[in-house]
């Protein structure tokens, strides 16, 4: 297991955390927000449990065309929506038949709220969850595009088509690198469900909602198809090496990768004289691990000189862990522009657990910003306070200035006292 050892990788990594808020230079390639019309698709669970009745006295099913009708006024005007059911049509007993039961009740694109509600409102609850085919003909209705993808899958319970797992389908969505986010809400879930869901939205980077009342069900609907009309960093996929020699080059930007259990990853980033390189990587257990585990990040040189390096470790408490470094390229004496190859290692010690497959591997997000260094190379060892130490001297003396003088001062009025 890797451990943390020294203050200062800790330090690295809030300041490379930091960075990665920081909007990325004009001239980087994969921090290019995309003007591209953003795509959403409401994915909803439409078997015979919406007809439960135990949300604020009605049934699951009102609760979800009540939010639906909500949402689809909000929808704001630069967002293309879809609607998907489950389990809507068959009314059979034969499981593969049910299985198969998903169908694009609205198409992905421009909103027209009159035919989307009319849509909504013929449905009933009728048959199967099958909840992993339904994601995969998601996935296939946002094709295209360069927008943002979103899919907002509403259900009350687990899939039933068996052996196609669910979370399974959604690593694979995640695999591709299409850079699509699936969100899950559970309606009064129950604790596999929950599960199910919860593992559906972490293998995207999605989130999971669990919702009891009517209110809950329309705000979060609402917000996640908000949230899809945000502009954002696209991430850019890259394919990490097992050495340096044959890595990618990156630029300033948002990258994702896939990472074996125990593997290690390289990429290259060239750094001019006077600018800084800062780089963040993040690793998430999107599926059982043991409870030891950590992440190192390393910047080293093309003859493997190592720079600067940022590690964490966790002990199964959270299910992405991160770390980050700086390294400043000082200004060269003899005005020589040449940029300089940095090699970033990530190497990962998660190890999997009884029965958990390894492929496809572990999600891994790295962040690259190469910015203007600070004046002094020697400014981001002094614990990133830079020329702040200026200040932080002249404190220290003025203080001890007003020590002496008061110190001066007491002793006279002591004196005066006893002589008195």
């Amino acid at each position: 297991m890797i451990r943390t050892h020294r203050p200062a990788a800790g330090i690295c990594a809030l300041l490379a955390a930091l960075a990665a808020g920081i909007a990325f230079p004009g001239q980087a390639v994969a921090d290019e927000t995309t003007q591209a019309a953003p795509k959403v698709e409401l994915v909803l669970d439409v078997s015979g449990s919406m007809r439960t009745a135990d949300i604020d006295g009605g049934t699951r099913m009102a609760a979800a065309k009540q939010a639906f009708n909500e949402v689809l006024d909000a929808t704001p005007e630069g967002v293309q929506l879809g609607i998907r059911t489950l389990g809507a049509d068959y009314r059979g007993n034969d499981r593969k038949e049910g299985c198969k039961d998903t169908a694009q009740l609205y198409p992905v694109g421009t909103l027209d709220r009159t035919e989307a509600k009319t849509a909504v409102a013929t449905l009933s609850p009728t048959g199967w969850t099958p909840i992993g085919p339904a994601l995969l003909k998601a996935a296939d209705d946002l094709q295209g595009g360069d927008g943002t993808r979103r899919i907002v899958l509403i259900s009350d319970g687990e899939d039933t088509c068996q052996p196609l797992d669910p979370c399974e389908v959604a690593r694979e969505i995640a695999a591709k690198g299409v850079g699509l986010t699936i969100d899950t809400l559970g309606l009064v879930p129950d604790a596999k469900t929950r599960d199910q869901l919860s593992c559906i939205a972490d293998a995207t980077g999605g989130t999971y909602t669990s919702v009891q009342h009517k209110e809950e069900l329309t705000d979060r609907v609402g917000q996640l198809v908000d949230r899809a009309a945000d502009p954002v960093v696209t991430p850019v996929a890259t394919e990490g090496t097992d050495q340096c020699s044959s890595a990618p080059t990156l630029k300033s930007g948002l990258y994702t990768d896939r990472e074996e259990f125990g593997q290690q990853r390289w990429y290259k980033v060239d750094v001019n004289p006077g600018q800084e390189l800062r780089a963040s990587v993040s690793v998430a257990a999107d599926r059982a691990v043991n409870a030891d585990y950590g992440v190192l990040l390393r910047a080293v040189t093309v003859h493997g000189r190592e720079i600067v390096r940022g590690e964490a470790s966790g002990l199964g408490r959270t299910d992405v862990i991160s770390t980050g470094l700086r390294y400043p390229k000082a200004e060269s004496d003899d005005e020589d522009t040449t940029p300089e190859t940095v090699c970033l290692q990530v190497t990962n010690s998660f190890s999997a657990a009884a029965g958990v497959k390894t492929s496809p591997g572990l999600p891994v997000e790295l962040t690259v910003d190469v910015v203007d260094g600070p004046s002094k190379a020697s400014d981001v060892a002094s614990f990133g306070l830079g020329r702040g130490w200026w200040l932080l001297g002249a404190l220290v003396l003025t203080g001890f200035l007003a020590g002496l003088v008061w110190g001066w001062v007491s002793r006279w009025r002591v004196a005066v006292w006893r002589t008195n």
